[in-house]
């Protein structure tokens, strides 16, 4: 299982990772990644890993199911993990139906994506997308 010393359990730090950190997500699973800052007193800290597993996932039996998986699954990755950071892994619905080895691929495969370095593309822009040149040839081929 993961060392005690490797677990996230409060919920500020849940809250911190969600709302600052990079994500990665597949079909069985996501996962939140948040990097410590340099000034960051728990900079040099092991790294901490906690587990969401909501209701959706199925009853009582199979989150805890789901969970010790995922424990028993991050203990040898946690190594892997910069000091200092701060890991959340959200079991999906289908966490519950995959099999072992699956769930480790997917984990992997996720962990890798949010440790990939930022590429420079820009963030997608909120809204149709288009703008005014987008609208003023729609309305010159409308007026033909």
């Amino acid at each position: 299982m993961l060392s005690s010393r490797n677990r996230m359990r409060r919920s500020a730090d849940f809250g911190r990772v969600m709302r600052r950190g990079r994500r990665a997500g597949r079909d069985a699973l996501g996962v939140v990644l948040l990097l410590p800052r340099p000034d960051d007193p728990d900079a040099d800290a092991r790294p901490r890993v906690g587990f969401t597993v909501s209701k959706a996932v199925g009853s009582a039996v199979v989150r805890n199911r789901v969970q010790r998986r995922l424990r028993h699954l991050m203990r040898d990755r946690t190594a892997d993990l910069p000091p200092g950071s701060l890991l959340v892994v959200r079991a999906k619905p289908l966490a519950a139906h995959v099999g072992y080895d699956t769930l480790a691929e997917q984990l992997d495969a996720a962990l890798a994506a949010v440790r990939r370095p930022k590429s420079g593309a820009t963030r997608r822009r909120k809204g149709r997308g288009g703008g005014d040149a987008a609208r003023a040839d729609g309305d010159q081929r409308a007026g033909s």
